[in-house]
C-alpha cells in the first residue's frame, strides 16, 4: 500500500509545481520587478545605465579601479581614459607627478589636472568626467525578503530604503537583521565613524564585523536602526524557525517563532481546537540534537487552560499534534508534514508572490 501511495504524492507535488513555475515566469517578465539594480550612477558599463537614478553622482568620491575620461582641447597626447591606480592616483601622460584621486570628486581632480597641464599648455581647456565606477563592490541583501538583490551603491543609501527596493520582508522574517561589513570603508565621514563604533567586535580575526538591528525598529523608522549601507555589505534578514500545529485544530498550519511562543498561543493562532479534539491528549514532538528518535511530550491542554498546569514554551521545529481520539502513531508524521507543505505551496500559487534571486 505504501509503494502505491508515494507515486500519488509525487504526482500531486508535480501538479502544484507546474502552475507555480508558470506564475513565477510571468512575475519575472513583469516590468514592475527588476533584476540586479544600481543605485544612483552607471553600473560597470552595463545596459542599465540609461535607466539609472543620477542623484548624488556629482559628489561621487573616487577610489582605485574607477575610470576617468580626460579630454584636453587641441592636445590629443594628453587625452584618453585612465584608471585610478592601486595607490589612489591618476597618472596623466607626460605629467611627471601623479595626481591624487582617492576620496576626491572629479571636480576637485580637474582643478589639479588643469594646474599640472599649465606647465605645458597655456590656458588648457579640460573636460574630465567619471566614465566607470568600479571601486565599490555591490551590497547584497537576502534572507526573508521578497526579492533578494545585489545593489551597486554609487551614493549613500540607508537600510530602510534598500529593504523597500527588495519589496520588504516576508512573513517568514524573524526579529533581527544582520549587517556584515566585508570591506573597509574607503572614505569615511564623521557620521560613518560613529556608526562604526557601534559595530559588534568579532570574536576572532577570521570573523567579519557586523551590527544587529531589530526589524520592528527599522519599520518604525528609528534613526538608530536605519544606518547607511556600505559597498560590499551583506545584509541578512533572518528567517524565523517554523513550528507545526496539526491534528484536531481549526486550521492546521505552520507558524513562525519570532519571539517566545507558548502552546496556548500557538493553538489560538490556528483557530483553536476543533469539535472532535481531545484536549487531554496534546503531543509535542521535539527534535533533539544528536538523537535518532524525537522526544514526545504529552500534555493535558484542558488543565493548562484551567491554569491547573503550567503552559509549555515551544521550541524551533516543534510539532504540536492535537489528538482526535484515533490511535496515534509516529509513522503518520511524514504524511502530516507533507500535507502542511502542500498547503503552503498552494498558498504561494494563489498569492502569486515568488521570491526572485537574480
Amino acid at each position: 500500500m505504501k509503494a502505491k501511495t508515494f507515486p500519488l504524492l509525487l504526482a500531486a507535488l508535480c501538479a502544484l509545481a507546474v502552475p507555480a513555475a508558470t506564475n513565477a515566469q510571468e512575475a519575472v517578465s513583469a516590468p514592475a520587478i527588476s533584476a540586479p539594480q544600481t543605485v544612483a550612477g552607471p553600473s560597470l558599463g552595463s545596459a542599465l545605465n540609461s535607466a539609472v537614478d543620477q542623484t548624488g553622482v556629482r559628489k561621487y568620491q573616487l577610489g582605485p579601479g574607477d575610470v576617468l575620461d580626460l579630454r584636453v582641447f587641441g592636445e590629443p597626447q594628453f587625452s584618453g581614459t585612465f584608471t585610478v591606480n592601486d595607490e589612489g592616483n591618476l597618472e596623466v601622460p607626460f605629467v611627471d607627478d601623479p595626481i591624487s584621486a582617492q576620496c576626491r570628486t572629479d571636480v576637485e581632480i580637474k582643478k589639479d589636472v588643469v594646474k599640472a597641464l599649465e606647465k605645458y599648455i597655456k590656458k588648457p581647456q579640460v573636460s574630465l568626467r567619471v566614465a566607470e565606477m568600479r571601486s565599490r563592490p555591490p551590497a547584497v541583501i537576502f534572507g526573508a525578503v521578497r526579492s533578494p538583490t545585489p545593489f551597486q551603491l554609487n551614493r549613500r543609501i540607508r537600510l530602510l530604503d534598500l529593504m523597500a527596493r527588495t519589496g520588504g520582508a516576508t512573513e517568514q522574517a524573524g526579529g533581527d537583521i544582520h549587517v556584515y561589513h566585508t570591506e573597509p570603508l574607503m572614505c569615511p565621514t564623521p557620521e560613518d565613524l560613529v556608526e562604526m563604533a557601534k559595530q559588534k567586535a568579532p570574536e576572532n580575526a577570521l570573523q567579519l564585523p557586523f551590527t544587529v538591528y531589530k526589524i520592528s525598529d527599522v519599520k518604525e523608522g528609528k534613526i538608530e536602526a536605519n544606518p547607511y549601507i556600505r559597498p560590499g555589505d551583506i545584509i541578512i534578514v533572518q528567517e524565523a524557525a517554523p513550528i507545526y500545529v496539526t491534528g484536531a485544530v481549526v486550521q492546521p498550519s505552520n507558524l513562525y517563532l519570532r519571539n517566545q511562543m507558548s502552546l496556548t498561543r500557538a493553538i489560538a493562532q490556528v483557530g483553536g481546537l476543533s469539535k472532535e479534539a481531545k484536549p487531554e491528549k496534546v503531543r509535542i514532538i521535539r527534535t533533539k540534537d544528536k538523537a535518532l528518535e524525537p522526544e514526545i511530550i504529552t500534555v493535558n491542554f484542558a488543565d493548562i487552560k484551567k491554569q491547573k498546569a503550567p503552559d509549555i514554551a515551544l521550541q524551533p521545529y516543534d510539532i504540536v499534534e492535537v489528538s482526535n481520539g484515533s490511535p496515534w502513531s509516529l509513522n503518520r508524521l511524514p504524511g502530516t508534514l507533507l500535507s502542511l507543505a502542500m498547503g503552503g505551496a498552494q498558498q504561494v500559487i494563489m498569492t502569486g508572490a515568488p521570491r526572485i534571486i537574480p
